[in-house]
């Protein structure tokens, strides 16, 4: 029974990490041109309405976020499922900038947000002995999106109107998820736990933080800030790749099929970091999370072929799958998980917050002339900074007990 359970709590993550590729970064972007197009817009116009949406997304998700600890996770996936389809339908409507505004918004809340959201505070909290692989497991559901989107997302494009790919994904989403939800999860409650009987009394007398306590900790700042790097540069990376391939001269689609190099190199990190952490804790591995994020910013610099897109993505692709699970994990295991929901709320929106932060930071420097060699040399000095601060604090992150 707890066997089936548990089987059943990593398919519904996964399928939830997938749907929340719609309102993921890697996917919006390859819209850009299209909505660009339609609306008559520059890329720095886009960067701005695509991060203050992002950024208001963000405030509204550090309340709503929060309430998946009060109530049962099916009846909180019942709110979360109508609202992606809605968002996907009311992005197939955009004509105007404020229309644009909404829709992003309203997909960066839904997709980016809330349904990842409810997938890995989900796996979060019923798993204790098995987390990281359980983690992995689910986070694996987004690598297939990014897998597989790109390249079907512009093939449809020559076939179909933006707007009825958007249309249609709608109608995806409605019909498909509350089944797959009810299915999954119906007798989930918030109480349910994987059983392991060697560190339940363990669990057990680790202090359960408060998010107001989680504010307090210095540590929670030092952690943030790296894992902060990688949502906010990718971002920039996949909202502008039409800028990115244009300064490289790489070919139209260079960064789309890439991107099945980014997928493949993340879900192989996945399938190291998950039984990693389970055998060393995610608070050791997070020192490593960054450094090949930091190596993908000297490769931009310094090589332009267009192999090098690949190898970019790539390393890229190892710190998202590391990000992706450490993420969830390492709040987990410093602050428990009886408020698990409402810390994880908090560290999504600032994750939001940092897309919104690095998609207005590139199309300002885009606009002021900055080469995207530039714009790597900015970023490689946030990621080293941060990587500096975690280096001389990696010993104090070990949990209190009580």
């Amino acid at each position: 029974m707890f066997k089936s359970l548990s089987l059943k709590v990593i398919v519904f993550g996964f399928i939830f990490t997938f749907f929340s590729s719609f309102g993921q970064s890697f996917f919006l972007g390859l819209f850009n041109s299209s909505i660009r197009d339609t609306l008559s817009i520059t890329h720095g116009q886009f960067g701005s309405i695509y991060a203050s949406a992002t950024l208001f997304s963000s405030i509204l998700f550090i309340w709503l976020g929060k309430k998946i600890d009060d109530v049962n996770v099916f009846k909180f996936s019942l709110f979360v499922i109508p609202l992606l389809a809605f968002s996907c339908f009311f992005f197939s409507k955009i004509y105007s900038i404020p229309f644009l505004f909404a829709a992003i918004f309203l997909m960066r809340f839904s997709g980016q947000g809330m349904m990842s959201h409810t997938a890995s505070t989900t796996i979060s909290r019923y798993f204790t002995k098995s987390r990281g692989k359980a983690l992995s497991a689910g986070w694996f559901g987004l690598s297939c999106g990014e897998f597989i989107l790109p390249v079907l997302i512009v093939y449809l494009l020559t076939l179909y109107t933006w707007q009825n790919i958007w249309l249609t994904i709608s109608i995806i989403v409605i019909l498909f998820l509350p089944i797959a939800s009810y299915l999954l999860i119906k007798n989930l409650s918030l109480d349910s736990r994987e059983v392991d009987n060697n560190q339940k009394k363990e669990d057990k007398s680790i202090k359960q933080w408060t998010r107001l306590e989680v504010l307090k900790d210095y540590r929670f700042y030092i952690v943030s800030s790296n894992m902060l790097a990688m949502p906010w540069i990718a971002t920039g990376v996949f909202v502008y790749q039409s800028f990115v391939t244009s300064s490289k001269g790489w070919g139209e689609f260079t960064i789309a099929q890439s991107f099945m190099s980014y997928s493949i190199f993340t879900v192989s990190t996945l399938l190291l970091a998950g039984p990693l952490i389970d055998k060393f804790s995610s608070r050791k591995l997070l020192i490593y999370m960054n450094i090949p994020l930091l190596i993908s910013t000297f490769v931009i610099i310094l090589f332009d072929s267009s192999v090098t897109a690949f190898v970019f993505l790539g390393l890229i692709g190892i710190s998202n799958g590391f990000a992706n699970v450490l993420g969830s994990a390492t709040w987990a295991e410093i602050y428990g998980v009886k408020h698990i929901g409402s810390i994880k709320a908090l560290t999504t929106a600032l994750m939001v917050f940092s897309t919104a932060f690095g998609t207005a930071l590139f199309g300002v420097l885009i606009d002021i002339g900055f080469s995207i060699e530039k714009i790597a040399v900015v970023s490689a000095i946030y990621i080293f900074s941060s990587l500096a601060l975690l280096f001389l604090t990696r010993k104090k992150l070990n949990p209190i007990y009580i």
